[in-house]
C-alpha cells in the first residue's frame, strides 16, 4: 500500500524534490564482526528540480555557495555540464530509453563546500511511471569513484528484487575484490530503504543499508538536519577513518589497492 502523500513542497517542477533523513547501517560478518549504524540525510530530486529549488529555498543553492548546495560538476560527468544529456547518453548504451520520463537523484548534498558522496543512486523512470535503471555512483576516500548501471537492456526493474553488479572497483581497503553486490531498492515513497549485500568469495562479508523517512524540502527542515548531523559529507568521511581504525585494531590487515577499472561505469 502506498504511503499517504505529503504537501506538494512547492512549484510543480520540484514536486518530486524531497528530504529524505534516517539511518545508515553497515554490518561486517567475517573475519571480525563489526557493525555501526549512525544518522544521515539525503536530497532526492529530479535533475530539472534543483534550479527550481534554489530559486524557492533561502539556504539551499545550485553551483554556487550556501549552507547547502548541489554541484553539477560533484556528479555524472563531473565537469560541471549538464547531468540529463549525461544520463540519456549512458542509459543508450545499455538499450535503455527512458522516452522522457524523470530521473531522480538520492545524495548528499554539499554542506558549508564540503563534499564526499559515498554513494549516490540514481533512479531513472520511463515515461510510463516504471523504473527501468538505477545509477549507484560510487566513491572511495581516495578520491576514485566508479558507476554500476543496474538495467534489463530496457525491461521495467520491480521494487524489492535483487540487482547484481560484479566488484569492480576498489573501495575498502579491508575487503577483496573477488565478489559481487546484490542491491534491493524499495520505491521512495513516504520510505526509502536500499539494502546492498558485498559477497566476496562466494560468501556474504559485508551487508549495508539505508532506511530514511521523507520529509518536505525546506529551509526549516535543511536546517535543522543541519544543525542535528552536522555537514553529511564530512561527517561520513570522518565516520569511515574511524570504523577502519576500530577494523585494525582488531587484527585485519589492509588489502592491495586495485587498479581502476578501465570504464568508469560497468553496464
Amino acid at each position: 500500500m502506498r504511503g499517504r502523500a505529503l504537501p506538494d513542497p512547492g512549484s510543480p517542477a520540484d514536486r518530486q524534490a524531497w528530504l529524505y533523513t534516517g539511518v545508515t547501517a553497515h554490518r561486517r560478518i567475517y573475519p571480525v564482526d563489526n557493525a555501526f549504524r549512525y544518522g544521515v540525510y539525503f536530497l532526492y530530486a529530479d535533475l530539472e528540480a534543483f534550479r527550481d529549488l534554489a530559486r524557492r529555498l533561502r539556504l539551499f543553492s545550485l553551483n554556487a555557495p550556501n549552507l547547502v548546495a548541489f554541484q553539477d560538476s560533484d556528479h555524472g560527468p563531473r565537469d560541471g555540464s549538464a547531468l540529463r544529456p549525461w544520463i540519456d547518453a549512458l542509459l543508450a548504451q545499455a538499450d535503455v530509453d527512458l522516452e522522457g520520463g524523470a530521473v531522480r537523484l538520492l545524495a548528499f548534498p554539499r554542506v558549508l563546500g564540503t563534499r564526499f558522496y559515498p554513494a549516490s543512486f540514481w533512479y531513472c523512470f520511463h515515461r510510463d511511471g516504471t523504473l527501468r535503471a538505477v545509477l549507484a555512483e560510487v566513491n572511495n576516500t581516495f578520491h576514485q569513484h566508479h558507476n554500476y548501471l543496474l538495467h534489463h537492456h530496457g525491461a521495467p526493474l520491480r521494487w524489492g528484487a535483487t540487482e547484481t553488479a560484479q566488484k569492480v572497483f576498489y573501495v575498502s581497503p579491508f575487503i577483496g575484490m573477488d565478489g559481487r553486490y546484490d542491491f534491493t531498492f524499495s520505491e521512495p515513497d513516504e520510505r526509502l530503504s536500499i539494502e546492498i549485500l558485498d559477497t566476496v568469495d562466494g560468501a556474504p562479508l559485508l551487508m549495508a543499508g539505508l532506511a530514511l523517512e521523507r520529509r518536505p524540502l525546506t529551509d526549516a527542515a535543511l536546517l535543522e538536519a543541519v544543525l542535528r548531523y552536522g555537514p553529511m559529507s564530512a561527517r561520513a568521511w570522518v565516520l569511515i577513518r574511524r570504523q577502519a581504525i576500530g577494523l585494525l585494531r582488531k587484527g585485519l590487515r589492509y588489502s592491495r589497492p586495485a587498479p581502476l577499472p578501465e570504464q568508469e561505469t560497468s553496464l
